[in-house]
């Protein structure tokens, strides 16, 4: 039989895999300077416990049977498994909850599609805090683990969805209508959300066709709150730019792009979301946000938001930049008799060094 790996996963050898051990390792250190402590949950959930509060994830995620007949499923991601996890065990402590994790989440593509489906991931989740102190520290906390992992050039575009979609209910047309034109927002396919805009009456069509055009900073701020203001208010607004703010007293801003058109795929984001971009990728390294709805599906209501890294995406981000990952020296070779060579490495390991034991050292006779 040839052995092979089903398709879209794939075998990380010796090399790469010390490469990324340090990224992660880099990142890791990073993170947990914000006070952010490592968790880790298991690699399935219930089905039903994910669609909960994600709603059908069908064609999203690996699905199987247990021996007991329950439908389970591969984590596709860990924003869920760790709000689960928030609700089952930590929902009566008081205070903001940190947590940081390097996971391994998995996919379901068509076979057409020549995707990945496991993917490693490096993220956060701040759970029990709201507002744009939070928002903006998931950000910089973002900002601090981009740098640590060694990338000298990258962008965090950040938007809040909460403020494209006050509009778009304005309009009153419908869930139809609604969901295509968030469609058409997360595509970017601005001549088919035109199109759909000018469905709704003239001030509302008008501000809906700027704002998704909208990217700077402290003047594409000022400018998306004088148009949204006057027709929905101007609250979402002010909690941007009051993130802002912190964002620039914190020295991370100038790693930070305003976009009010920027949607990413998961329904469950309520306010803030962002995503980081390297140039010459052409896919986002990673991003997250805010998800303020999705532990009430779980009876314990909170506000949470957080991000993820794709460690792969990451690794070739870091390559393109010709970035060198520091690693540990080569392991020294000890040779010789076996018994001598055995008492020699352990010797020298217990004064710190990295030994390998010489390939001669397995061919000799054992002295006795």
């Amino acid at each position: 039989m040839r052995p092979i790996t089903p398709r879209g996963f794939r075998d990380v050898m010796p090399a790469e895999a010390a490469e990324r051990e340090a990224v992660c390792s880099a990142v890791s250190s990073a993170v947990s300077s914000w006070g952010y402590e490592r968790v880790e949950t298991p690699v399935v959930e219930v089905y039903e416990i994910l669609s909960a509060a994600a709603g059908d994830l069908q064609g999203t995620a690996f699905r199987l049977f247990d021996a007991d007949g329950r439908l389970l499923a591969l984590r596709p991601d860990m924003t869920l498994p760790i709000a689960r996890l928030y609700a089952a065990r930590m929902a009566d402590e008081p205070g903001a909850k940190r947590f940081r994790y390097e996971a391994q989440v998995f996919r379901e593509h068509e076979s057409l599609r020549g995707q990945s489906r496991q993917f490693t991931q490096l993220g956060i989740e701040l759970v029990g805090v709201g507002g744009p102190a939070a928002d903006a520290e998931v950000i910089a906390v973002l900002t601090d683990a981009l740098t640590a992992s060694g990338l000298r050039d990258f962008t965090i575009v950040a938007g809040d969805v909460a403020i494209l979609l006050a509009l778009i209910d304005a309009a009153g047309l419908g869930d139809s209508w609604r969901a295509q034109m968030l469609a058409a927002a997360h595509d970017r396919n601005l001549v088919t959300f035109d199109r759909l805009a000018a469905s709704a009456s003239e001030p509302i069509a008008d501000a809906l066709r700027e704002v998704v055009r909208l990217r700077g900073g402290v003047e594409a701020i000022r400018r998306c709150r004088e148009t949204v203001e006057p027709l929905v208010g101007g609250r979402e607004v002010a909690r941007f730019a009051a993130m802002w703010e912190l964002l620039e007293t914190a020295g991370a801003a100038g790693r930070v792009l305003a976009d009010f058109g920027i949607i990413r795929s998961f329904d469950y984001y309520t306010g803030l979301v962002f995503e980081a971009y390297v140039p010459g990728l052409g896919v986002a390294l990673g991003g997250g946000g805010r998800y303020d709805d999705l532990l009430g599906a779980y009876g314990v209501p909170a506000p949470a938001a957080g991000f993820a890294i794709g460690l792969e995406r990451l690794s070739i981000a870091l390559a393109d930049q010709g970035v060198s990952v520091p690693l540990p020296p080569a392991p020294v070779p000890v040779d010789g008799p076996a018994v001598q060579a055995f008492a020699e490495a352990a010797r020298r390991r217990a004064a710190g060094e990295r030994v390998v034991l010489a390939d001669e050292v397995f061919t000799g006779e054992v002295d006795r």
